[in-house]
């Protein structure tokens, strides 16, 4: 693959997974989601868990593909740190929306971390070896393993793993300004940050790989392998670090990048070696506006999940009304989503046909 090509299955991924993340964001009612369409409730693993993972694991490969060529110029850690501030201060408008209480203002996210891992991830890539990053992923796993394996939680005199009970809550209550997603605790605070930014890490080492001039069979051999000794891996490690989502544990690291491996690398040998393109359409207009897709989808929100004129909200009707037809609930609830979805199509298919790619 030379440095100029652009990977279609890439492109494909990232939009399916902005699309995936809008579908579990976003059901039509929150008391009628199929399981898997919900985060787990605390250790173990849905199809909703491996989604922002997931995105993560393709931001690290498009760093690697899109920063290949550029290390040396003049600039470049000024304008990722300056589009690391922008896409934090996006995450930080959504989350003031709709009435942009700033005494009562959350200031974590999927955003902002997509930022802080884009940020810190490309800076390492600048100025580092492939070497050198896989030892800083090694090193952020193996060391949040043991302090929050080893150092007793402040206050219960032992080590705790459970919800709002652990290091990663304590440091968060002390340290994590505004308010927090569950309350007391917040499952993007501030020390499960830094097994994220292996995940990106994870991203990039792939995407170096694809960068070699190694024929593109051996590439996917090589991902499906990795991806199967990474995920069995984070299993293992998982029977003594649970796999967990909110905590972003080691394990689940390892898992999840297992996982995006295998999904890659099935992807690359589907739309790229073998050239089965065609029905990656609406994943590549998703992904070449991706960060805005994310965004429409919370302004949209404001419109299609809240009530109009004091009656029932939008989407509770629809539901409803869906119910009443005689569909289940659950069935009802998905579609109303993946309408949703389609919603938010139409204004970045509109992009994509004009040619208009917005990067923050």
């Amino acid at each position: 693959m030379s440095q100029t090509s652009r990977l279609v299955s890439l492109d494909a991924l990232r939009g399916f997974t902005i699309a995936a993340m809008i579908v579990v964001n976003f059901p039509g009612s929150e008391a009628a989601v199929f399981p898997t369409l919900s985060h787990s409730r605390w250790n173990g693993l849905t199809f909703t868990d491996l989604v922002a993972p997931f995105f993560l694991f393709f931001v690290g490969m498009s760093i690697a593909l899109a920063f290949s060529h550029k290390r040396g110029q003049p600039g470049l850690y000024r304008k990722i740190l300056i589009r690391s501030l922008r896409i934090y201060a996006v995450g930080m408008l959504l989350n003031l929306l709709p009435d942009f209480d700033f005494s009562d203002v959350r200031w974590t996210g999927t955003l902002h971390r997509i930022a802080i891992v884009f940020g810190v991830c490309a800076s390492l890539y600048l100025s580092s070896n492939w070497k050198v990053q896989a030892s800083v992923a090694g090193f952020l796993v193996v060391e949040y393993w043991l302090v929050m394996t080893l150092i007793p939680t402040p206050g219960y005199g032992k080590v705790m793993l459970e919800p709002g009970q652990n290091l990663a809550a304590w440091v968060d209550s002390l340290y994590l300004p505004g308010k927090m997603w569950q309350g007391t605790w917040d499952p993007e605070g501030i020390l499960s940050t830094f097994p994220s930014i292996a995940t990106g890490i994870t991203g990039m080492l792939a995407g170096q790989w694809m960068l070699t001039q190694r024929p593109p069979e051996e590439k996917t051999i090589f991902l499906m392998i990795a991806g199967l000794v990474s995920a069995s891996a984070g299993y293992f490690w998982g029977l003594i670090f649970p796999v967990n989502e909110n905590l972003w544990t080691s394990s689940f690291v390892l898992v999840t990048s297992g996982f995006a491996s295998l999904l890659f690398g099935t992807f690359y040998y589907i739309v790229d070696i073998r050239g089965d393109a065609a029905w990656t359409c609406p994943g590549i207009i998703f992904g070449s506006n991706a960060i805005v897709a994310y965004v429409l989808a919370d302004v949209f929100a404001l419109v299609f999940y809240r009530s109009i004129g004091g009656g029932e909200p939008l989407n509770e009707a629809v539901v409803g009304s869906l119910t009443a037809a005689g569909m289940g609930a659950k069935g009802a609830s998905l579609l109303y989503a993946l309408l949703f979805v389609g919603v938010n199509f139409i204004p970045v298919w509109w992009l994509y046909r004009k040619r208009i790619f917005i990067r923050l």
